[in-house]
């Protein structure tokens, strides 16, 4: 078994690690502590391992961006 562990630090980690935990399959565990959102991704083989942490780096993006955005407009004053 091949395991990978991520550690990102993220303004919003709670609400950034609530998005991508959805897609989380059995051989992914997402938690977050202090700001710190931890992964850990098992897979039987190499290019299983490495294709799944590609997928959660995207996800993870894409859940930053849209939690920055939200929160940009949630920011704004609308007159």
């Amino acid at each position: 078994m091949r395991r990978a562990t991520i550690h990102t630090e993220l303004e919003d980690a709670e609400h950034i690690a609530a998005a991508v935990v959805p897609d989380n399959t059995p051989e992914i565990d997402t938690s977050v502590e202090d700001g710190t959102i931890t992964t850990t991704i098992e897979r039987e083989t190499t290019g299983g391992l490495q294709t799944t942490i590609d997928d959660y780096v995207v996800n993870l993006s894409v859940a930053a961006q849209v939690v920055q955005t939200a929160n940009q407009h949630t920011n704004t004053n609308y007159e």
